[in-house]
């Protein structure tokens, strides 16, 4: 279920495929090379780690404050929890169509809101300016990924013991570095588990701006994930798409061991 596609991969991005799908035998590593000579290649690298470190970084700031919310006692509380589920629960598609059609210029409830405050004068026309887009993506994956993190921070902060609070009230210490010194370290190990599986989700996203944009105007507003599907059906190069694959794959696997070694090296340190 896992090594079987993986190698599958590797082989296709060493091999020459045609249009219809054929074999056309070994390719060495023509397939990167071509790859790497595509001039919208930079473009999209660093877009997706603008999208992967943007939504990952205020995932986890907002999960933080969110997750402390829900630990507390108010009213409601659990009507709140409840609620919080529903854009987890929901289709990551359907949330994207329903954003899509919020922020249309002519029809769209965000545009006629801010007019109506007096935020613009005229409809902006929000997913067809590559930065605008890809903002409104990054928030569409921010509202999409806040419950499952909110609720792993939740579940850390609960098994904090609340002995461990205590002693620090007798000790003189605030609010404030309470937190600082007591919680997040204790939480280390779930911010650890929320940060990796967010960076693999967010690094993998399709529906969100394959639904919202297609990665257009263009190839203006595609991550690599979108990009590789474009090379395979949209210029038949299911070789490169391949290759592009592989590259994700290794970025991806990057990321995690550069958090991890970080991560433990924060932990020696301390």
């Amino acid at each position: 279920m896992v090594v079987w596609p993986v190698i599958e991969m590797i082989r296709t991005s060493l091999t020459r495929v045609s249009s219809t799908g054929q074999s056309q035998g070994f390719a060495g590593v023509r397939n990167y090379t071509d790859l790497f000579a595509q001039g919208d290649l930079p473009g999209v690298l660093l877009r997706t780690l603008v999208w992967v470190v943007g939504v990952v970084t205020v995932t986890l700031v907002l999960s933080l404050g969110l997750a402390a919310l829900l630990n507390s006692r108010f009213p409601g509380r659990r009507l709140v929890r409840w609620a919080l589920i529903v854009p987890w629960a929901s289709s990551v598609l359907m949330t994207a169509l329903i954003w899509r059609w919020m922020l249309n210029n002519f029809y769209g409830v965000v545009n006629r809101l801010l007019m109506d405050l007096g935020v613009l004068d005229a409809p902006v026309n929000w997913l067809a300016k590559p930065g605008l887009a890809l903002a409104a993506m990054m928030g569409v994956a921010v509202f999409v990924s806040l419950p499952f993190t909110s609720f792993v921070l939740l579940a850390g902060l609960q098994s904090i013991p609340a002995e461990v609070y205590e002693a620090a009230r007798v000790d003189g210490a605030g609010p404030v570095r309470g937190y600082l010194g007591i919680t997040l370290p204790l939480l280390r190990p779930s911010l650890v588990v929320a940060a990796i599986i967010n960076v693999i989700n967010v690094f993998n996203s399709f529906p969100i701006i394959w639904a919202m944009t297609r990665g257009g105007p263009g190839f203006a507003s595609d991550t690599t994930t979108t990009y590789l599907y474009k090379l395979a059906f949209d210029n038949q190069s299911v070789g490169e798409s391949a290759a592009m694959a592989v590259v994700n794959f290794g970025l991806i696997l990057a990321v995690v061991l550069v958090y991890l070694r970080f991560v433990r090296r924060q932990e020696d340190t301390t």
